[in-house]
């Protein structure tokens, strides 16, 4: 079930599941909690996964003023102490990786564990110009569908425009009862794209794991490596034959990945 949760001055649309040691999941771009359902399914016969609609995502609102990766960390730790959760695993997809780390430089206390999948810790100008030209393509695109069949070219593999998953998932966001508008989207864009947190990410202490799929025109794996690397005993892996998403495409094989690196912390195997 999902409530509206009071944290950090904003009504932020929460989704919670299972029980067991907590879990947060981080969207990223666009993403609304829903992004996360095989994950919200598949991980909480052991865990409590918590997701979140990130300001300007589904049902939490844009705030008036600026918006960026600071103030969505500070949302996401808030919104830990007021679900009384004193640390969670932290598993944070693109933007949401950007925000993860954050949360683990800010609010370390908080952090179990970070899995960061398709990251970056600062932009280079490939990166930048990418996203400059999403930018302009939500507002010139013809319509809504034409805009996320090209979006969706850095998202999904070739596979999954070719058996017919990015178009249900096209369907289904189009479907959606809370669509993001073009403002909304641009000003998240404009918050994630200048992080930039390469000569602190030395600085966090929660065991890490960095994932990157070897087919991610968005953030390929070069970009990974540098986070992998900065991060002291960060583990980096890159996920064959998966793109920019996996967590939707191969839900499986993120779930085990995330879950095999949760069960050593828990067990005590890998120092938290």
């Amino acid at each position: 079930m999902g409530e509206y949760v009071e944290a950090n001055g904003t009504s932020i649309w929460t989704e919670s599941r299972g029980q067991g040691p907590d879990v947060l999941l981080i969207a990223g771009l666009s993403d609304p909690a829903e992004a996360w359902q095989a994950q919200l399914d598949g991980l909480s016969d052991r865990y409590r996964v918590i997701a979140f609609d990130n300001r300007g995502s589904g049902r939490t609102p844009l705030p008036d003023g600026p918006m960026s990766v600071v103030m969505m960390a500070d949302d996401a730790a808030e919104l830990l102490r007021v679900l009384r959760v004193d640390k969670a695993h932290v598993a944070g997809f693109s933007g949401g990786s950007a925000i993860a780390q954050e949360l683990a430089l800010r609010h370390p206390e908080v952090v179990s564990s970070l899995v960061l999948m398709s990251t970056w810790a600062r932009a280079d100008a490939y990166f930048t110009t990418m996203t400059r030209f999403w930018h302009w393509l939500v507002k010139e695109a013809p319509d809504e569908r034409a805009m996320l069949e090209a979006f969706f070219l850095w998202i999904y593999t070739p596979r999954a425009h070719a058996d017919g998953t990015v178009q249900r998932i096209i369907d289904e966001t189009l479907a959606f009862p809370y669509p993001q508008s073009a403002e909304a989207f641009q000003r998240q864009l404009d918050a994630f794209t200048p992080h930039d947190t390469l000569d602190r990410l030395s600085g966090i202490t929660a065991p890490t794991l960095v994932l990157a799929g070897d087919q991610d025109r968005a953030t390929p794996p070069r970009l990974g490596r540098v986070v992998a690397d900065a991060i002291p005993n960060a583990r980096f892996d890159v996920m064959a034959g998966e793109a920019h998403q996996p967590f939707q495409e191969s839900p499986d094989v993120f779930n085990a990945r995330a879950d095999a690196f949760w069960r050593e912390i828990d067990d005590g195997t890998l120092p938290s």
